[in-house]
């Protein structure tokens, strides 16, 4: 065995963490860049210092990867790790068991709200980032947030308001909190829930917060074995799915049980016409989610070969069980109704943002073949394959500035390589899945999670 393989899953590869920050402008561009993709590609992800190893690929410190494109040309591409208490080495868990949430890897997503760019992970709070990556300091809304904070926050399209939650691992285990579309918190609710789960996701519709109450709790006996992530799977505490008016003061949700499964990542919700939920999401069921859970450093209580979704699999080796699925929750009878809508594996979900909380007809994920493109009007999908080594990352919408169609424009994707070879920032045109332009990055990037398209802001007269 050699010493790459045996390091974890998670720390080689296309997941091998990277041992410096870069800064490199002028890059070169295969194709042609739109015009109308002006502005920033940030994307988050876990990258430990060299020679550390957290025990989990989701608690390494956070790094940010960046991309400037304008006027048809590739500006600069820089990485940066984000300067938490965590980095600098001050525990999470202080010497008196409080917890401070300023000591949080912050690698996992990055937005914009309210002109300010944040980088998040759900265990605290967010860090605030400039535009060129430099980390200014964590961010509490002005001393109103007290909880974590949701690394999957939903921005409503119409009103321009940020929904978000926090969870504890003790009492409240769930709080809600709403702000403003000029970044104030103005609304925060205790939600009662049994226990302390890993709830990562939630959803929207016009008039409904969807919660996930699902069997991944957190055990206090895995905190105190080092390193790693203290969840596991939990088939007694059930499985239900939770509708909340999104109306100020209210804190009443109706449930629905539902067949035990998790979800880390959710596609889009909607009211229909006859008044139910619907809820798009990939989900795992407790084979799927154990496969995957072993692989990035979580504990099972078992033994075994496993896999992450959209590993292209050795011979012999199982694929593990994650797929695009719907959640129909009918208020007059009470009940939800469940469908597989692609037999393909599935993960990061993505849709065109301007729809968040309303109908969509696309959804994208990232699966083994490459990026796909899934049509729920005609239950049809089709992938762009990437080649070889080449792994694509999630890959973000981004809307061209006059277009009418729900899939006119761009999917952004950074592509890292099982060996070795630099990354690439993939643009896609979303209604053909063809490539319009690959950026060429100077550096491998490592495998990461979440980002976002941040377009320069409009200048008016």
């Amino acid at each position: 065995m050699t010493n790459e393989t045996a390091l974890p899953l998670y720390l080689r590869g296309r997941f091998a963490p990277v041992p410096k920050e870069h800064s490199a402008a002028g890059l070169t561009v295969r194709g042609s860049l739109p015009p109308d993709l002006d502005g920033r590609y940030l994307r988050n992800g876990p990258n430990p210092l060299p020679g550390q190893d957290e025990g989990h690929w989701f608690t390494g410190p956070g790094m940010l990867h960046g991309i400037r494109l304008r006027g048809g040309r590739a500006e600069w591409y820089r990485n940066r790790w984000i300067r938490t208490r965590q980095l600098d080495g001050h525990p999470f868990i202080r010497a008196d068991f409080t917890v401070d949430l300023a000591a949080a890897p912050a690698n996992t997503h990055v937005i914009r709200h309210a002109d300010t760019v944040l980088a998040l992970c759900e265990v605290g709070l967010p860090y605030w980032v400039t535009p060129e990556l430099e980390t200014v300091g964590p961010y509490d809304f002005g001393g109103r947030l007290t909880t974590a904070m949701t690394a999957h926050p939903k921005e409503d399209p119409v009103t321009g308001e940020l929904h978000l939650f926090g969870a504890g691992f003790a009492p409240p285990y769930l709080t809600y909190h709403r702000v403003t579309a000029d970044g104030l918190l103005l609304d925060s609710r205790p939600v009662d829930v049994p226990g302390p789960t890993m709830m990562h996701d939630f959803a929207i519709t016009e008039h409904h917060i969807v919660w996930m109450d699902l069997p991944v709790v957190f055990d206090p006996a895995l905190a105190g074995s080092g390193g790693g992530m203290p969840y596991r799977w939990d088939e007694e505490y059930g499985a239900r799915l939770g509708v909340m008016s999104r109306t100020p003061g209210s804190t009443d949700v109706r449930w629905y049980d539902v067949d035990p499964c998790y979800v880390f990542h959710v596609g889009n919700a909607y009211e229909d016409m006859r008044g139910r939920i619907v809820l798009d999401a990939v989900r795992y069921d407790r084979a799927g989610f154990q496969h995957t859970w072993s692989d990035i450093g979580g504990s099972t209580g078992a033994s075994g070969p496993g896999g992450l979704v959209g590993v292209r699999e050795e011979p012999g080796h199982s694929q593990a069980s994650a797929v695009l699925h719907r959640w129909t929750l009918d208020p007059a009878t009470g009940r939800a109704s469940e469908s597989r809508l692609d037999d393909r594996d599935a993960e990061f979900p993505t849709h065109n943002e301007t729809l968040t909380g309303r109908g969509n007809r696309y959804l994208y994920t990232v699966s083994g073949d490459g990026i796909a493109k899934h049509d729920l009007t005609r239950h049809t999908s089709h992938a762009y394959e990437t080649p070889g080594s080449r792994y694509a990352g999630e890959a973000v919408f981004v809307p061209a500035v006059d277009g009418t169609g729900e899939d006119e424009g761009w999917l952004l994707s950074l592509v890292s390589n099982d060996d070795g070879e630099a990354g690439e920032l993939l643009v896609l045109d979303a209604a053909e899945m063809s490539v319009q332009a690959v950026v060429e990055l100077p550096h491998p990037v490592p495998a990461g999670f979440h980002g976002s398209w941040l377009p320069e802001p409009v200048q008016r007269p």
